[in-house]
């Protein structure tokens, strides 16, 4: 039997990636005693794929009914969402808060507030959700409870008042905070009688059962056996099934206004089912769709083949299901010289880039080869034109270019004052100019940098964390395209251009790149019968060489004594044969040099 909307509240946990969020969607999940039958103890419950285990972050966001008994003697539907603190899937979280009326604000008594703390606070505020802060960790011997109320009061414009104080790990401070929850956070507004309005905010794929659709219904109700109409693709089908999260699917009768569930049509057709679509009555449909979402633009942008060419479909079918569980990737065909056929991708960072190319290996057990990721660049034509270029090959003639944009992020850094120096130097050699400079208070300070986005790919965030020893945090926003000065670098083995290790540089930065990618390319490729010249040249114009050296059998070795013309004359026969070879040799480059090329710099050192 579905409650009265006044008692549910629906609401997801937003903070800095590790200040939390997933141990107390735990403490929230054992409280309510809905754990049975999970087999061994697990930590991060919500967290279910391996690469977020692995990696200790959260990259898709989970929900969860929570039924609690307040302390008014009335039962409540708590609606948890928990969500990514990692900047690169900042798209999940407001796909997350926009099926919410209210959200958690986590902050880490030790690290006090940091740069997504503030982001996220932001897109609470533009959905206008209830905020209650909350200070997490209190039991750390270095938590400064004091300084995050100051800090809530000062920088985050919230009451300190109403700030409630917990540790994740103990389970310290929860009733409070149940409590809290049911107090300051709105039950959701709709009308149960009105048409149906329910907005998809993810979905997932099942082999036996096709696409599992998450939505939050606004309007309406939602019951077995109705007709129901996706409003973006006008097409029909019939809910088979209709349920609650709840550490798995809780099937129930109907869904009713208020509600976040799921339900399942049957949909074999991954592509009928978009994220931001509105899902209405076949019957009495709703006059207009739902507003959804902003669509998401990509920043990163990198080819993807199959190491087998054979596995090209297989690549398809797995492309499409991670596009059904990952609304920000973004993808179309693409071919290659040395690669065969494969797709262009869109990321929304590097952590991003890792993350689709590890699941794409574990889920679906496929061998791939990235290329080396790339910005989006606007070229700016003689004739007038302008030409939007992500992959190298689409550069044009030089000749024909009058000037190329590249674009520029504002940066928001917040780090203990101890380490500006180090920090400004970083950003400094990255191009970066200062637009502003915060002392928040006596210890801490934010730095506002612009710089070019594809300056922030390569290792950046690995060397601020290294040179702030892992205090500073960073967020950024793209803030439009600027001029500057462009090259296309071109990797030639043996003489032949390798198109998948082209790149679009920087003109100032294209002499270390070429360098290091000729460095690792030399210790990748193995030795042939004839010496190989590994060179990088921008147009016709060589600017960086090595030379991996040919094998080489000892022919004078039989020559003891005698007249040095004998050797002089087995040495010219060897390296006559030696340059016959060279000219109709073959050099495979293994794909491990592929990805040694996107390394970082870090890594290789």
């Amino acid at each position: 039997m579905a409650l009265d909307s006044s008692l549910k509240r629906n609401f997801c946990i937003i903070a800095h990636i590790d200040h939390g969020k997933s141990t107390l969607a735990d403490r929230f999940i054992e409280r309510a005693q809905i754990r049975q039958n999970r087999g061994p103890e697990q930590t991060q419950i919500l967290d279910n794929m391996d690469i977020e285990r692995e990696r200790g972050i959260t990259i898709k966001s989970q929900a969860v009914m929570i039924p609690y008994k307040a302390q008014d003697g009335k039962t409540y539907e708590l609606n948890l969402v928990d969500t990514p603190g990692h900047v690169d899937f900042s798209y999940e979280v407001s796909r997350a808060i926009s099926s919410c009326e209210g959200a958690l604000l986590l902050i880490d008594a030790a690290q006090g507030v940091e740069a997504q703390t503030l982001a996220n606070l932001y897109m609470a505020m533009e959905h206008n959700l209830d905020i209650i802060p909350v200070i997490n960790k209190i039991d750390l011997p270095s938590a400064d409870v004091e300084e995050c109320l100051h800090q809530i009061d000062h920088d985050l414009g919230l009451d300190p008042d109403m700030a409630v104080q917990v540790s994740a790990k103990t389970g310290y401070g929860l009733a409070e905070l149940f409590e809290a929850i049911v107090n300051y956070i709105s039950p959701p507004s709709g009308d149960p009688k009105a048409p149906l309005e329910a907005l998809i905010f993810d979905s997932h794929y099942d082999a036996y059962r096709g696409v599992v659709v998450h939505c939050r219904i606004f309007n309406g109700e939602l019951k077995d056996g109705d007709e129901v109409t996706f409003m973006h693709t006008d097409t029909t089908y019939r809910a088979e099934e209709v349920g609650f999260f709840q550490l798995g699917l809780q099937k129930r009768d109907k869904l009713s206004a208020g509600d976040v569930g799921y339900v399942i049509t049957g949909v074999k057709t991954i592509s009928d089912v978009r994220v931001g679509d509105t899902i209405t009555s076949t019957s009495k449909p709703a006059k207009k769709p739902l507003p959804g979402f902003k669509d998401v633009k990509p920043v990163v942008f990198s080819s993807i083949y199959p190491v087998d060419t054979n596995d090209y479909e297989e690549l398809v079918d797995a492309l499409d299901r991670l596009k059904l569980n990952d609304a920000s990737l973004v993808y179309e065909k693409d071919s290659s010289a040395a690669l065969g056929f494969g797709f262009r991708c869109g990321f929304l960072g590097m952590l991003h880039l890792e993350v689709v190319q590890e699941r794409i290996e574990r889920e679906f057990g496929l061998s791939i080869v990235f290329t080396s990721p790339s910005v989006r660049y606007h070229v700016h034509m003689k004739d007038g034109s302008m030409l939007s270029v992500d992959n190298p090959l689409e550069y044009p003639e030089p000749m024909r270019i009058d000037y190329a944009e590249e674009p520029y992020i504002q940066a928001n850094i917040i780090t203990p004052v101890q380490y500006l120096g180090p920090i400004i130097n970083l950003c400094i050699d990255r191009r970066g100019t200062q637009a502003g400079m915060n002392y928040l208070d006596a210890k801490r300070v934010e730095l506002i940098y612009e710089m070019p986005l594809a300056e922030v790919l390569f290792e950046f965030y690995d060397r601020l964390k290294s040179v702030s020893r892992g205090y500073a945090s960073f967020d950024y926003d793209v803030i439009g395209y600027r001029r500057t000065d462009l090259v296309r670098l071109d990797i030639l083995v043996n003489g032949e251009p390798v198109d998948a290790l082209s790149q679009l540089v920087f003109r100032g930065n294209s002499q270390r790149r070429g360098r290091m990618v000729c460095e690792r390319l030399r210790k990748e490729i193995p030795r042939q019968q004839f010496k190989i010249a590994i060179q990088a040249a921008i147009g016709g114009t060589i600017i960086s060489r090595e030379t991996i050296s040919a094998f080489r059998k000892d022919v004078t070795a039989k020559c003891y004594g005698g007249d040095i013309s004998r050797k002089r004359k087995l040495l010219e026969k060897q390296k006559e044969g030696k340059k016959r070879m060279k000219m109709v040799g073959n050099v495979e480059i293994p794909q491990s040099a592929f990805l040694a090329v996107l390394k970082s710099d870090e890594d290789s050192n």
